[in-house]
């Protein structure tokens, strides 16, 4: 009996032991699963943001566009023959270059000097109001060639200077202008034939109206002559006696 309850004794002291260990197992597993759980977060969850597109614009900006070259353009007063007598006049060659590159027009504007008795003529030029100036203006578009010849004749023998000034700009832009300038001499052998004609009728204008009045008189001294052989030839048959018809009685 007494081997009975030693044996229970030591069962329930075993089992008093072994309650604590348990425990602990148990505390130690819970444990073990809340950190498990803090140790990995929950992921972040991302929403999509929407980009804002930029609206179309209506509305246009247009700013003109600034008048000058890209390109310098050329221009040049060249002397081509500085002697004059009856059978050539002296020449002078303005020569005008817009390159191609270019956006605007080329504007020239170029006077020229002479002393008395100098006549100068030239496509484009006329006298201003100063005696013994001459000017002209010209445009050259992109991408065009202009040469202007200018024909110097004389009234008398000697010699003499004649002054080129001018200016040139793209259009648009007057404070971007150039300038050029030449002084030439001249001499003259013989004076020109008639140095006035083409200032008064205007160069080969005036060839054209001499040769016309040249021409006038002999057309109308032809049909005056048909004229006249016409009005004598009805004259003759008007004048004609009419036919008179003689009867002879048997």
């Amino acid at each position: 009996m007494n081997m009975k309850k030693f044996v229970a004794i030591g069962i329930v002291c075993l089992f008093l032991a072994v309650m604590p260990a348990m425990a602990q197992e148990n505390n130690t597993t819970t444990n073990g699963n809340e950190t498990n759980a803090t140790l990995t977060p929950p992921l972040p969850s991302f929403e999509p943001t929407e980009v804002p597109t930029a609206e179309p614009t209506t509305e246009l900006t247009t700013e003109p566009a600034e008048a000058k070259f890209r390109v310098g353009p050329t221009v040049r007063l060249r002397p081509v023959n500085d002697v004059i007598d009856k059978s050539q006049d002296g020449l002078i060659e303005l020569y005008m270059n817009n390159p191609a590159l270019n956006d605007v027009t080329l504007i020239a504007d170029v006077q020229v000097n002479v002393p008395s008795g100098i006549h100068v003529y030239g496509e484009g030029f006329g006298y201003g109001a100063a005696a013994g100036t001459v000017a002209g203006k010209f445009e050259v578009p992109p991408g065009t060639v202009r040469t202007i010849h200018i024909n110097i004749k004389s009234e008398k023998v000697g010699d003499f200077t004649v002054h080129f000034t001018g200016l040139y700009w793209p259009d648009g832009d007057k404070d971007a202008f150039q300038q050029i300038s030449l002084t030439h001499p001249f001499t003259v052998k013989e004076p020109s034939p008639m140095p006035m004609d083409e200032e008064l009728t205007g160069g080969d204008e005036a060839k054209g109206s001499e040769s016309e009045k040249m021409e006038l008189p002999y057309t109308y001294i032809i049909i005056g002559c048909l004229a006249v052989i016409a009005i004598a030839f009805i004259a003759l048959v008007i004048r004609k006696p009419p036919k008179t018809e003689v009867t002879v009685e048997e």
